[in-house]
């Protein structure tokens, strides 16, 4: 089916699956009706199966719209206490549409829960309520991770009974739009359960290949959490500094806090050291991050928690989050406190699904269950960003009844394309929006098409000083359009910087630069031997309060020890940095130390914020 096709169903208000192999234009399809819904202001719901998916979409995932939660099921009284949450309540009753990504990893008992929670919310016993449901993704990827041995048709979606009741329309995008390459050329082989010799002899010479390839460069991808558990220490172990340990703490009844712990992804001990490549292990409330958010350890905030710098840039506090597990009634029964990382040189082929890598390691030698293979390789971008280790037998093997779903998904897509004919669906279009209350006048669409493509260029304002650096603008013009302080441009430079972007070398020794970090280290300079001062009072003395992770940069530009006593400044609680990059907590410790001052586990004992009026 052309995509053409499959957005003029999707207009109807049909309850649609929009499959298809990999390039084949899923997210654009899917893309090009949200556009339409909201510039009809039709209220719409955007959720995925998991975190990362649901960050390719800006949405959420699907537990979390909709309350199920991790639950198995739900209860009427349970059901019943979801609609005394006015947020649940406010989005449920108003959502005209409700999208679910990576449908493959939704259980089929999640699937129906939905149905129930909206059919609740709609007071209404239609299939989900009334609301149109439409569901992407390709069940040749990996099925839902179960806690039993359960068989494969018990666990997928398609298998639920609202799946029949809702009469889904299949919508199954043929035409390929990624350029076609040998990797393309391979999972399509092994789509069709096709796989030709000269494809064999490809994936034995890439084996072969790898031995010489430097191997930890890349993202790496195990199936089993051994593996990757081994690979994460050995990793930690490499890195300089002293780690930092992370303890859970658990609530409760002991046996039922055993039962949470083995559930959850956070660690008991969580080790970490600045420079860990970590994993974000739950949906943040207010999404600031989701289960599956990858980043580095940049630092330890005041507080004594990790910072984590994201893909974008962002820089992250990574505090304790409570996993519970409550009765009928809400009533707490356990519960486990722990920082939501762990470790994430590698990780597991499940917790890959709905990336996308230029390149990636892989070991597929100890393939366990089928499809993993076929996961793992259509994380890639193409077949030169590979990198393997090793293949089995089941690595290249996709579930059986995974298989004949998608042989028949295809029967049933190219019945419907050729029932349908996309002029015969315009009234059909018509009727949808009145149904949703939409609008319907052309103007007032044009007017909010116009809105959202203003809403969509509004960038971040750092991006906004890249664009002006990439136009020739100095830091100093910057400012000055911009309505913002120096330092503030000088941050976005620095932040821009750690988050990869190109920037002229030159710009980070302008001299309104090196004006500031010299009245910084003129500063520093003024602590005695025996004392320790916050970049809080640093920034508070220059007259620049809220200036204290500039001071910070200036610490990490400083080079010399003997010239900067870089040892001597700490985070507001007396925490130990290591803001200064040849200056380490370790080497910070034993320098205060040696000038009388206490430290026990990176932190200044009997700590109080001094400003420089005691150092005169």
């Amino acid at each position: 089916m052309t995509q053409d096709k499959a957005l003029a169903i999707l207009k109807s208000g049909a309850n649609v699956f929009l499959t298809g192999a990999a390039g084949t234009g899923k997210t654009y399809v899917l893309n090009q009706y949200i556009n339409y819904l909201k510039a009809r202001k039709i209220p719409v719901a955007v959720t995925a199966s998991t975190g990362i998916a649901a960050t390719h979409m800006n949405g959420q995932t699907i537990h979390s719209y909709t309350g199920i939660g991790v639950n198995e099921q739900l209860t009427k009284g349970q059901i019943a206490r979801l609609g005394e949450k006015k947020h649940l309540k406010k989005n449920l009753e108003n959502v005209k549409v409700l999208i679910i990504d990576e449908i493959s990893m939704l259980h089929r008992r999640q699937l129906q829960m939905v149905d129930e929670v909206l059919q609740y919310f709609k007071n209404s016993f239609e299939p989900f309520g009334g609301v149109q449901v439409v569901l992407t993704g390709d069940f040749l990827q990996l099925p839902p991770v179960s806690r039993m041995e359960e068989p494969s048709r018990d666990r997928f979606a398609f298998m639920s009974p609202v799946w029949v009741d809702a009469g889904f329309r299949i919508c199954y995008l043929t035409q390929q739009y990624r350029a076609t390459d040998l990797l393309n050329a391979l999972l399509n082989q092994l789509r069709e359960t096709n796989l030709s010799e000269e494809s064999l002899q490809r994936i034995k010479d890439k084996i072969e290949d790898s031995r010489y390839s430097d191997s930890e460069t890349y993202p790496q991808l195990y199936t089993h959490n051994a593996d990757v558990d081994r690979i994460n220490e050995k990793s930690l172990e490499e890195l300089q500094g002293r780690s930092k340990i992370y303890k859970a703490s658990v609530k409760g009844n002991p046996k039922l806090t055993e039962g949470l712990k083995k559930t959850i992804l956070a660690p008991g001990e969580l080790k970490l050291k600045l420079k860990a490549k970590v994993m974000f292990v739950r949906n943040h409330q207010d999404g600031l991050y989701v289960n599956g958010t990858l980043g580095e350890v940049v630092a330890i905030s005041e507080d004594g928690w990790p910072i984590v710098m994201v893909k974008d840039g962002k820089e992250i506090e990574a505090k304790p989050e409570k996993w519970q597990m409550v009765d009928d009634l809400g009533k707490e029964l356990a519960s486990v406190t722990q920082v939501p990382l762990r470790l994430a040189w590698a990780i597991t082929v499940h917790k890959s699904q709905g990336m996308t890598l230029d390149a990636a390691t892989m070991d597929l030698s100890k393939t366990f269950e089928k499809g993993q293979g076929f996961v793992a390789l259509s994380r890639l971008k193409d077949w030169e960003g590979l990198t393997l280790l090793g293949c089995n037998d089941v690595a290249l093997q996709l579930d059986e009844l995974a298989l004949k779903a998608d042989k028949r998904f295809r029967e049933l897509s190219l019945d419907l394309d050729q029932q349908t004919k996309i002029k015969e669906l315009e009234s059909s279009h018509q009727a949808f929006i009145k149904k949703c209350g939409g609008l319907t006048d052309e103007t007032e669409i044009k007017k909010q098409e116009d809105r959202q493509k203003t809403k969509e260029k509004k960038k971040h304002t750092s991006e906004v000083t890249h664009d002006m650096l990439k136009q020739g603008y100095s830091v100093n013009r910057i400012a000055e359009e911009r309505g913002l302080k120096t330092v503030t441009i000088l941050g976005h430079i620095e932040k821009l910087a750690l988050a990869g972007k190109k920037i002229d070398p030159s710009i980070l020794s302008m001299p309104d630069k090196e004006d500031f970090y010299s009245k910084v280290y003129d500063l520093v300079k003024q602590i005695p031997a025996g004392r320790v001062s916050t970049y809080g009072a640093i920034a508070k003395q220059l007259g620049m309060p809220k200036s204290a992770r500039m001071v910070g940069y200036a610490m990490n530009a400083s080079h010399s020890m003997v010239d900067v006593p870089a040892h001597r400044v700490v985070n507001r609680n007396g925490i130990l940095s290591g803001k200064a990059h040849f200056v380490t907590p370790d080497l910070m410790q034993e320098l205060l130390e040696s000038e009388g001052v206490e430290v026990k586990n990176d932190q200044v004992l009997n700590f109080e914020v001094l400003n420089f009026n005691d150092f005169k």
